[in-house]
């Protein structure tokens, strides 16, 4: 069965980023606070691109958080999304106001009419629309047909809202087919793929807290990213918008899907280690967050093997007794006194 993938999915706009089409899978992330609450709002959305966001959402359930749309876009630096539900004078003011982009399904909002309204104030204002299908939301006509909550019944109520645009010849159109279980959302994606080349939203929807929802999410975004599905991903965590940005960018890097700058490798320890690698690792870790030069950092515990099993590292350091090796793709270059691996290291680093 043909299957349509990143690079052959249509191409939409949002600002100044595209997605689909082979273009760069950008990293989104959904503010936390009051929208109207202007200034938490823009503080974060800044927060959000210090990380690496590319796309930022905010709630929008009243006409004064959609007015504020207005003074937040001037102050940030990224897209700009608005997640609607039912309302559909709320997108119209949002879209009046500024935002990039909407989150709002067609179907959900009332009379054709209403939703001609919203359609062609989209295309006048060139704003797409992402269409979120979540298996918690499914129309209740179309869980009886397929009995119940599955890939077939999600793909079934992306169409009803998809047919709607098409109806009124609106295509920049984006699509999430969103659940908390990783094999029913990998089972959507796929079974979508097959039959649409619209641009995909990929995401894990209430993944968790912090620790076991970084797992889930990295579970089921890999599993469909590594399908070639997806264009766009969202990681949903009960924890600071932030960390979902950073998830995300380690499940696109260690896919080698984008590079974010410095990358580690470090090794897990065992007996042979004599330095005390964790806290090095952590140290280095640190102290190389904000470069932003593609490297890859490897931090290893034992001489024998460490520059070896590192190799495709562009530098790297090996622990031994009280001392440690340097190496720049698997070949020593120093051996220095374990009080002077961080400091070394990071020299060799500030001259590459």
């Amino acid at each position: 069965m043909k299957i349509y993938r990143r690079e052959e999915t249509r191409v939409v706009r949002i600002k100044d980023i595209a997605i689909g089409g082979g273009n760069p899978i950008a990293v989104q992330s959904m503010t936390n606070t009051k929208t109207e609450n202007i200034e938490e709002t823009v503080s974060q959305i800044l927060e959000l691109e210090e990380v690496g966001c590319e796309i930022a959402r905010v709630a929008v359930p009243t006409q004064e958080a959609a007015r504020a749309i207005e003074k937040i876009i001037p102050r940030i630096h990224i897209p700009l999304v608005a997640d609607i539900h039912f309302d559909y004078k709320l997108a119209l003011l949002a879209i009046e106001n500024g935002v990039n982009k909407l989150r709002i399904n067609p179907g959900n909002i009332g009379s054709r009419e209403r939703v001609q309204t919203v359609v062609e104030k989209a295309k006048r204002y060139k704003v797409p629309i992402r269409i979120g299908v979540n298996a918690g939301s499914i129309e209740k006509s179309i869980l009886d047909e397929y009995g119940g909550v599955n890939a077939l019944a999600m793909l079934e109520s992306a169409k009803r809202h998809i047919q709607i645009l098409e109806d009124l010849e609106f295509y920049d159109i984006v699509i999430s087919l969103k659940a908390s279980q990783v094999p029913l959302a990998i089972d959507a994606y796929h079974t979508f793929a097959c039959n649409y080349n619209y641009p995909l939203h990929v995401g894990i929807t209430e993944a968790g807290t912090f620790y076991k929802g970084t797992i889930k999410s990295s579970v089921g975004l890999g599993a469909i990213l590594s399908q070639g599905i997806g264009d766009t991903v969202r990681v949903s965590l009960s924890d600071n918008p932030s960390k979902e940005v950073e998830c995300a960018k380690h499940v696109l890097q260690s896919l080698q899907l984008r590079k974010f700058g410095v990358e580690i490798i470090s090794c897990p320890t065992c007996g042979r280690t004599e330095v005390d690698l964790i806290e090095l690792a952590k140290r280095i870790e640190n102290a190389t967050k904000s470069i932003k030069k593609d490297i890859r950092i490897a931090v290893m515990g034992c001489i024998v093997n460490g520059p070896g099993e590192a190799r495709e590292a562009d530098i790297g350091v090996a622990g031994g007794k009280n001392e440690g090796l340097i190496f720049k793709k698997g070949e020593i270059i120093k051996k220095v006194k374990e009080s002077e691996l961080f400091e070394t290291l990071m020299k060799e680093i500030e001259n590459m």
